[in-house]
């Protein structure tokens, strides 16, 4: 087994690989029809939260397959994603307070790598209005300088990553649905900081891809389609069965390797 205090960020050759990012956008383009199969959606309002450093843009692929696929996709409307600085948070619950009362519905939550701690956050906070929470690459656990961003993020957010305690609270799930979807091939965040205990109602699934092309790629952007047709109050597991069993690896080995 491998402690929080081992955890190593993600090597050079790993980090060299986030240049597929491009050609993972070429994927989903022509993977389009294929998309196209994913069970539609019932119309409930999704917030999807970018990055670190990055904006709405980057997370406009998946909202608008979202949308295309029967979502009410909205973004996080704060401009570049530089950590929670003085009010961010404030807005992001702010944000989801007026899609709750808009849509007159239970929110889904998304968020990728950085944006998804705040789709967690914001998820325990407001457990009864939200419907479930997806994150793609998003280092909630273990060692939090496990990854190749950590420097930049302290600097460009004024936050320090020391407070041990602080960052323990973010292991645990929301009390809702939460789906972590990650990659060994992630060569900016360690992969084990994104794998989560799974429970009841918390599963892992593993795709093939970067950290940077994440949000893009066919088999994410299925998976998240997928759980978000999960019907309200009967959510389930993320099936391998069939074809799924080529793209998503099993992770039931996986549970055991860190602590």
């Amino acid at each position: 087994m491998e402690s929080a205090k081992t955890l190593r960020a993600p090597g050079p050759l790993l980090l060299a690989l986030e240049s597929r990012a491009p050609w993972e956008f070429g994927a989903m383009l022509a993977a389009w029809p294929l998309l196209s199969m994913a069970p539609s959606g019932d119309g409930h309002a999704v917030l999807v939260f970018p990055g670190f450093g990055a904006p709405d843009f980057t997370t406009r692929p998946l909202r608008n397959y979202l949308r295309a696929r029967g979502y009410d996709a909205y973004g996080w409307d704060q401009g570049f994603n530089f950590g929670p600085r003085e009010g961010v948070l404030a807005q992001c619950m702010e944000r989801f307070r007026a899609l709750r009362a808009q849509s007159g519905r239970k929110v889904s939550l998304v968020g990728w790598s950085l944006g998804g701690i705040y789709a967690r956050e914001i998820a325990k906070m407001f457990a009864r209005d939200v419907r479930c929470v997806i994150t793609l690459g998003t280092p909630f656990t273990g060692d939090p300088k496990a990854n190749n961003a950590w420097r930049l993020y302290e600097l460009t957010s004024g936050h320090k990553l020391d407070d041990r305690e602080k960052f323990a609270r973010m292991h645990e799930a929301p009390r809702v649905p939460t789906t972590s979807i990650f990659s060994r091939s992630d060569g900016v965040v360690a992969w084990r900081c994104s794998f989560q205990k799974e429970s009841r109602l918390a599963e892992n699934i593993e795709v093939v891809t970067s950290h940077v092309g994440m949000g893009l790629h066919p088999s994410a952007l299925f998976a998240v389609a997928d759980r978000l047709a999960q019907a309200e109050g009967k959510w389930k597991r993320f099936e391998r069965d069939g074809w799924r069993a080529w793209f998503y690896r099993d992770t039931s080995q996986l549970a055991g390797t860190f602590v």
